[in-house]
């Protein structure tokens, strides 16, 4: 029988404040994972501009670099055809699975179950109370800067929680929960923790040869709260407003993490695990500040910017679909100088022909005295159109890390190409190097 395989990719995840954490006696599953495995080191792109997770995980999932595959947004994987590791492994008779990859497109015949990330539009295989679930997430993830959410998606949310959620998680659900509302942090790890109990009943329920988790929320956490990290010695610290003093956001998701990997390793005692973070942070030299539309649609009609549909992603970020390469010119132009009271720019704007990618880039404090002046007229209503959404506390660097449990401390390579893992995950699946589909 071939042996199983994990993929655990959790984004952006610092190990040295992990290591720190461990030093001080906490995490013991990761303490035992790093005491018997070690830890390796991956590298990928030298240009800040390029250290992007849905970048880098684009580069770990095909083998190839940014050079190489040229995705450089977050949901352009759809318009492309590049092999990734679940079609090359499906086209080696291997059964795939998939949870929440990010920056992934489905292009199997016949998964276990592909899940894809909230921000990413692309097919969904996956039972009917799952698909469900996934639209909700998708809606809560869509609208993190509001606290709202549809009837339907708080219904299907449910149903998901009671098919999906484990009895031995239904204190941790409760807790997030109840302690949302004074720690908006724990939304985020909510999500993980349920996405992890989805992992685990539908590797269990299909049984794949190789199944991957992405969980984006100690990601969130660091870019918003790594000032507040114990580990954090540098010069800033968050304002007593924004998080009270003494508590460690990124120590609690680190945390979930660690009894997330041991629960999966239970579960599944006979697997072989591997964890990749695809890139890390590191402490932000400044205290920023990021925004975020509340209504898309309703913000561009009322500053009289055409467009035929808007598409939120990730944060401060969202996609126009223009009708004609006219029409997105007109609208590149008036968001692209769209300029705040103080001479800022309110917008950087990539069009691409007929989509425009747009991100709301303004990094000082709005208020209701905050003016914007938009294709020659000027509007006050920006304060009412925006979204706080945090502070930024972490930053990107593009070295991450690995532990493979199908390797010993002593037998690690201590640094490797973030290009290498599908030849690694081949390799620990016994089937040799891969040969790329057909694009």
């Amino acid at each position: 029988m071939r042996a199983q395989l994990l993929l655990l990719e959790l984004n952006e995840v610092n190990f040295e404040f992990v290591e720190a954490y461990v030093a001080r006696g906490d995490l013991p599953n990761l303490a035992k994972l790093l005491r018997r495995h070690g830890l390796a080191r991956t590298t990928s792109e030298d240009r800040y501009e390029n250290i992007e997770p849905w970048i880098q995980w684009v580069t770990a999932h095909t083998g190839r670099s940014f050079a190489e595959h040229s995705v450089f947004r977050l949901g352009d994987i759809v318009s492309q055809e590049i092999p990734q590791i679940w079609e090359m492994l499906e086209d080696r008779g291997l059964k795939v699975g998939a949870i929440s990859p990010m920056n992934a497109k489905h292009r199997l015949r016949s998964p276990a179950f592909f899940v894809p990330d909230p921000w990413t539009q692309t097919q969904i295989t996956a039972p009917l109370v799952l698909r469900r679930l996934y639209s909700a997430l998708s809606q809560a993830v869509n609208d993190n800067a509001k606290s709202n959410l549809t009837f339907s998606s708080v219904l299907n949310l449910l149903r998901g929680m009671v098919a999906y959620s484990r009895p031995v998680n239904f204190g941790k659900y409760i807790d997030c929960a109840v302690r949302s509302a004074a720690a908006p942090w724990r939304k985020a790890m909510f999500m993980d923790l349920l996405l992890s109990d989805v992992f685990i009943r539908e590797s269990q329920r299909t049984k794949p040869h190789f199944s991957s988790l992405f969980m984006n929320a100690a990601a969130h956490i660091q870019h918003h709260y790594m000032f507040s990290a114990e580990p954090y010695t540098g010069p800033h610290k968050n304002p007593d407003w924004y998080i009270a003093k003494g508590v460690d956001p990124v120590f609690e998701v680190y945390d979930l993490y660690d009894r997330i990997i041991g629960e999966i390793q239970r579960s599944f005692p006979n697997a072989r695990l591997m964890i990749a973070t695809g890139l890390h942070q590191v402490p932000h030299v400044q205290l920023t500040y990021y925004w975020r539309l509340r209504k898309h649609e309703n913000f561009l009609r009322g500053v009289k910017v055409p467009f035929s549909t808007v598409e939120p992603r990730m944060s401060r970020d969202f996609l126009i679909k223009c009708h004609s390469e006219e029409q997105a010119m007109v609208a590149s132009t008036m968001l692209g100088e769209a300029i705040t009271s103080d001479g800022s720019r309110l917008f950087d704007v990539d069009n691409r022909g007929t989509d425009l990618f747009v991100t709301l880039i303004f990094a000082r404090e709005i208020t209701r005295q905050t003016r914007v002046t938009i294709g020659g007229i000027k509007y006050d209503s920006l304060f009412d159109n925006v979204a706080f959404v945090a502070l930024k506390n972490g930053e990107h660097d593009g070295i991450g890390y690995m532990i493979d449990t199908g390797v010993s401390r002593a037998d690690r390579v201590e640094e490797f190409s973030l290009s290498e893992i599908p030849q690694r995950i081949a390799a620990a699946l016994g089937i040799g190097a891969l040969q790329p589909v057909k694009e």
